[in-house]
């Protein structure tokens, strides 16, 4: 009998945290498949992989070159013989009861393209936890029509996990060596989802707190020109494979527009004159790919916010960012 979940956990120079992650995940036992992908490591995450995979034979490891998060993840996806797939990063963890709930619900319901879960922001360092939980139908099977999620939820990869024949019919292939590839990946296949199930468990702890975390504002900094380019191939994405028709158009509109959004911003707390001519272009290349999106964006509250005109409207927008911080407990 297959798997039924395949767990793919990129690892780049991990070995520090690595224990807390691949411990969690091996409390699943024979029904889950873990990929744990050695992406050019030069500490001794290797080393701990393959002490892994010759411990537990339900662990398999990959090493290759240094690819990025996601050259790691479409390696892993090409041997995934499990009926699902969950990405996992390698310094967060599974909730042990949590776990056990979903791979109950998954061996014992029928197919669905898309399990939804309950996720934490964890901050160890300050001893602070938020919970994200979604206004989703429960105890049944869904579909686009019935997401209606309120503001500041969003469907991000620590809450997802995919039916593979959904990942493989997407042909979903993400971009290597580029930060913040995750959107993508909990973009495009969307497409192809039909059926939705909430499962309101708590599953993913998303630690918080490594100065070198992609999510820290400094490194988002540095790294803006990979948010943007992957804002502009969601932009490209949905003005030419989603129309209205599409019965997840709605919602990646709304995801769109909060990715849009965070470039925006992040450019916006920059301040210098490339960041803020950066923002137009980015504005003006959706305009351009899809004027209907741009015009819709722009008449909604956080299009007006991050185009608000001068060093008044960036201040306006840079208290309104530490206000959502605060609240939502990100990055």
């Amino acid at each position: 009998m297959g798997k039924v979940l395949s767990i793919i956990v990129p690892c780049y120079n991990s070995a520090e945290y690595l224990e807390r992650c691949v411990d969690s995940l091996i409390a699943g036992g024979k029904r889950v498949e873990i990929i744990l992908v050695d992406d050019g490591s030069t500490d001794a995450t290797g080393a701990m992989l393959d002490a892994y995979a010759h411990d537990y034979q339900n662990v398999r490891v990959i090493h290759q070159e240094n690819r990025g998060h996601g050259g790691a993840v479409n390696h892993a996806l090409e041997i995934a013989g499990g009926q699902y797939v969950k990405v996992v990063d390698s310094d967060d963890w599974l909730d042990p009861n949590a776990y056990q709930a979903v791979l109950d619900f998954l061996t014992e319901h029928g197919p669905v393209d898309l399990l939804v879960c309950n996720y934490l922001y964890d901050k160890p360092a300050k001893q602070q936890k938020k919970r994200v939980k979604f206004n989703l139908p429960v105890k049944r099977p869904f579909s686009w029509d019935q997401v209606r999620l309120h503001p500041g939820q969003y469907l991000m990869l620590h809450s997802l996990i995919y039916r593979r024949q959904v990942l493989v019919k997407s042909g979903i292939i993400l971009p290597e060596k580029v930060s913040y590839d995750d959107n993508l990946f909990v973009f495009e296949p969307m497409k192809y989802v039909r059926s939705i199930y909430y499962l309101p468990v708590d599953l993913y702890h998303y630690y918080i707190g490594r100065e070198d975390q992609s999510v820290n504002e400094q490194v988002m900094l540095r790294k803006i020109d990979q948010q943007i380019l992957i804002n502009k191939m969601m932009i490209t994405f949905y003005a030419s494979q989603i129309d209205k028709s599409d019965p997840c158009q709605k919602y990646l509109k709304y995801y769109l527009e909060i990715i849009t959004t965070i470039s925006s911003v992040i450019l916006i707390l920059a301040g210098d004159q490339q960041s803020l001519k950066l923002k137009r272009e980015l504005w003006n290349f959706l305009k351009k790919y899809d004027y209907p999106t741009y015009k819709s964006f722009r008449k909604r509250p956080l299009g007006v916010g991050v185009n608000l005109p001068g060093r008044g409207g960036r201040r306006v927008v840079t208290r309104l960012y530490l206000i959502a911080k605060k609240i939502y407990a990100f990055n």
